[in-house]
């Protein structure tokens, strides 16, 4: 039916996020809801006149089947054309309303941050963390709100609410216990039961909000969540050019979920009687399971209560813990593996690129920098045509225009890798990028950057992205980018851009502020005074980790071995020197800095 009756086009979701947000905004406005598969049928001009997400095989009570559908649109189509073409403009016109955002009158002002935290609070599941029932998405972007606002504020609620989620997501099932890293989402509220997939960008945005909450707390066990996650994405998510992988499905040899679940018999078997008695108990495995009577291995409480449940000692527990998952996770190698989407897409390995760069800082890992560095090489000489980014690779091939996201996430992450290694090539790269991304994206009337640029092929609408679902917004991370191009420049026009953004935003905050998870960041970083901190001298010096061992938000860093070698890119370099040849801190405030430091003490004191 469909080949008889229908040009049937099938779009690559990841690849063409531009069409998909088109045709989603279609069905959610018709339907009430959206969701894949996404199913729509266009008129020969592609506007919309019908959609839906699944349709089963065969008629169900209240859905009908496929078929069903194919014949009912084709006869219709046949025999009501000219009510399906009405009905189509009166459609196309909603998109193009739906598309835009008004400047809102709202102030931009910490009380805005007050409110949304108190919406946060209402929707907090005190029980198991979280945000809401199930199912149950990890939310990285309102945990890096709520930590910020605990650091200017001292709220302990805010801490609480991010270390309590931090804490139940990594002991739950969402988390891979054996080879780390997280899944898609729990279909429960208590973390228990994912969706087996694993994305890019969950991977990316979870290690950075562990290895803060690291920061802020000093616990080594988000430390140790952000490390296992780093070296899950570094073992199975890597290309050896450096490029990071999309994401891996949820099921092998067609069963979901097959290839991460247990027996007891099975892991008795491998560890042997004794050991398997206290590693089932400390992960909740039992001869039932707790998932299509196998096991998804998940943690019951902390270590120090289990070995006092289990009288042993808290290294003896370790210990048999440690063996028994590294003989699990070698025999689990064995297994027939998930398949590995392997596209390369910009906007997340920006994501990545990023995660990496400040793990390569905060936990002084040479490696984890070498990663970031051969990540942003890769996409600088393999994702450009002529200067503009190209959104995807695979097999030896870049293709199709980049879009916001992809300019805004990757010139974020060359910003950090510049902060962390000093190298000024990934900052002139960001800087050219941003300018870039103005030149194409700025909506110029209306305010706001659209999500495809001037060269990009004619859409039916073009639009404006300012939500952050799983991934943030194009529009929430330029306006970041901007205000951190602004600072490390001294360009005011940066910051200009990035307030038109919020304000734009604002009024739709006040609504619904937990859909602007990184927006919410990005305003904070606003209204908060940003530190501009110039670390003078051999690089990896004391002050320089010092600086990176306190979780400090609103920071810029400018790593320099001499100042005057980057002063026309960076003039908050002028007349800074290293201090009888020691190396030097400043710590200013928009361009005003303090007497410069040559101990970590006094260097603490400023940070204050």
């Amino acid at each position: 039916i469909m080949n008889e009756q229908f040009v049937s086009i099938k779009v690559d979701l990841e690849e063409r996020p531009d069409v998909d947000r088109i045709y989603m905004t279609f069905v959610q406005m018709t339907t009430g809801h959206g969701g894949y598969p996404l199913n729509v049928f266009l008129t020969p001009e592609k506007i919309p006149f019908f959609g839906g997400t699944y349709f089963p095989p065969v008629n169900r009570s209240n859905m009908p089947s496929f078929q069903r559908i194919l014949l009912s649109i084709s006869d219709a189509y046949q025999n009501q054309r000219d009510e399906i073409t009405h009905s189509a403009n009166d459609i196309l016109a909603e998109l193009k309303r739906a598309g835009t955002a008004e400047i809102s009158n709202e102030d931009l002002s910490l009380e805005l941050l007050d409110s949304s935290f108190k919406s946060f609070t209402k929707n907090f599941d005190a029980v198991n963390g979280g945000f809401g029932g199930a199912p149950k998405f990890p939310p990285p972007m309102s945990l890096e709100f709520l930590l910020r606002y605990h650091k200017r504020t001292g709220n302990e609620d805010a801490l609480e609410m991010v270390t309590k989620t931090c804490t139940e997501m990594a002991r739950g099932g969402i988390y891979d216990q054996l080879g780390g890293g997280f899944h898609r989402y729990t279909v429960d509220a208590v973390w228990l039961v994912p969706h087996f997939e694993k994305m890019l960008y969950d991977n990316a945005q979870l290690a950075r909000i562990y290895l803060h909450v690291f920061q802020a707390t000093k616990d080594d066990f988000y430390k140790q969540i952000a490390i296992e996650t780093l070296d899950y994405v570094k073992r199975e998510m890597t290309d050896e050019k450096g490029g990071f992988y999309t994401a891996q499905d949820a099921d092998s040899e067609g069963v979901e979920g097959k290839f991460f679940v247990w027996t007891a018999e099975e892991i008795t078997k491998i560890l042997g009687e004794a050991d398997a008695r206290i590693f089932n108990f400390f992960y909740d495995v039992t001869e039932h399971g707790n998932f299509e009577e196998k096991n998804i291995l998940n943690v019951r409480s902390s270590p120090e209560i289990a070995a006092k449940q289990l009288n042993i000692g808290p290294e003896k527990l370790n210990e048999i813990l440690e063996r028994g998952r590294k003989l699990l996770l070698n025999e689990r190698e064995k297994r027939v593996k998930p398949f590995r989407d392997e596209k390369v897409l910009t906007a997340w390995n920006g994501l990545m690129l990023e995660a990496f760069a400040e793990a390569g800082a905060i936990l002084e890992s040479e490696d984890y920098l070498a990663i970031a560095r051969k990540n942003a090489d890769f996409i600088l000489e393999n994702l450009q045509k002529a200067g503009f980014l190209l959104r995807t690779y695979k097999d030896g091939q870049a293709k199709l225009n980049a879009y916001l996201e992809d300019y805004a996430n990757f010139a974020d992450g060359l910003i950090e890798l510049f902060q962390v290694s000093g190298e000024v090539k990934y900052l002139k790269e960001a800087k050219r990028l941003v300018d870039l991304m103005i030149a194409e994206f700025w909506d110029a009337p209306g305010g706001g950057f659209f999500f495809t640029g001037n060269t990009h092929e004619e859409l039916l609408v073009r639009s404006k992205d300012f939500y952050d679902n799983a991934t943030p917004s194009g529009n929430s991370v330029a306006a970041d980018v901007l205000l951190k191009l602004s600072k490390l420049t001294g360009e005011k026009n940066y910051e200009r851009y990035a307030f038109a953004v919020l304000r734009l935003v604002a009024s739709q905050i006040r609504r619904y502020p937990q859909a602007f998870g990184r927006v919410l960041s990005t305003l904070e970083c606003y209204l908060d005074p940003t530190k501009e901190i110039v670390i003078l001298g051999e690089k990896g010096n004391e002050l320089e980790r010092e600086i990176w061992r306190e979780f400090l938000p609103n920071k810029i860093v400018i790593p320099a071995e001499n100042a005057e070698e980057n002063l026309e890119l960076i003039p908050l370099l002028k007349d800074k020197r290293l201090i009888d040849g020691k190396p030097t801190a400043y710590i200013c405030e928009n361009f005003v800095c303090q007497k410069p430091v040559t101990s970590v003490e006094n260097l603490k004191e400023q940070l204050v």
